[in-house]
C-alpha cells in the first residue's frame, strides 16, 4: 500500500472513487462535465493524493490552501478523504494524515482542518484517534452560486 500524488492516469479512477463517496454519503455525484473541471482544477486549485493497493487505487484525498489572518499563516484544508469500504481499516486513512501532515508542514501551515458529517461516526472516531478536536463553536455556512 502506498500514498502517492495524483497523475493524469488516475483521472477515471479518481472520479469512480469519488462516485463512490457520493454513494456512501447519500449524495447526488458529479455531473461528467463538473467531473472534468474537478480533473482540470488539479494542480491548479486543489491537490489530490492517492491510495494504492496492488497498483489499484482505493481511495483519495483532495486539499487545498487557506489562509489564517489570525495566524499568519495557511491553513491545510481537507476537502475529501475517501477510501473504499473494503480497505478501511487497514492504516489508508492514517496514512492519509501522515501525508498530509508532511505536506502541510512542508507548507509551513498553522493548522490543518476539515468538516465531518454529523452522522458519520466512524469518522468521528477515527479523527478523533488522531488527536483532532471538534469545532462546538463553530457553524458552517454555505451559499450557493450559479454556475
Amino acid at each position: 500500500m502506498r500514498i502517492r500524488p495524483y497523475e493524469k492516469r488516475d483521472a477515471k479512477a479518481l472520479t469512480s472513487l469519488i462516485r463512490a463517496l457520493a454513494n456512501y454519503e447519500k449524495l447526488t455525484p458529479p455531473s461528467p462535465a463538473a467531473a472534468k473541471r474537478l480533473i482540470a482544477d488539479i494542480g491548479r486549485r486543489i491537490r489530490v493524493m492517492m491510495a494504492e493497493v496492488d497498483g489499484t487505487c482505493v481511495g483519495y484525498a483532495i486539499y487545498l490552501f487557506t489562509y489564517s489572518s489570525f495566524l499568519a499563516r495557511p491553513t491545510l484544508y481537507l476537502e475529501d478523504l475517501f477510501v473504499l469500504p473494503e480497505h478501511r481499516r487497514s492504516g489508508i486513512g492514517r496514512r492519509f494524515f501522515v501525508e498530509l501532515r508532511r505536506e502541510a508542514r512542508r507548507e509551513r501551515c498553522g493548522r490543518l482542518e476539515w468538516i465531518v458529517l454529523d452522522w458519520n461516526t466512524p469518522a468521528h472516531r477515527f479523527y478523533r484517534k488522531l488527536g483532532a478536536k471538534p469545532l462546538d463553536d463553530w457553524v458552517t455556512y454555505r451559499m450557493l452560486l450559479d454556475a
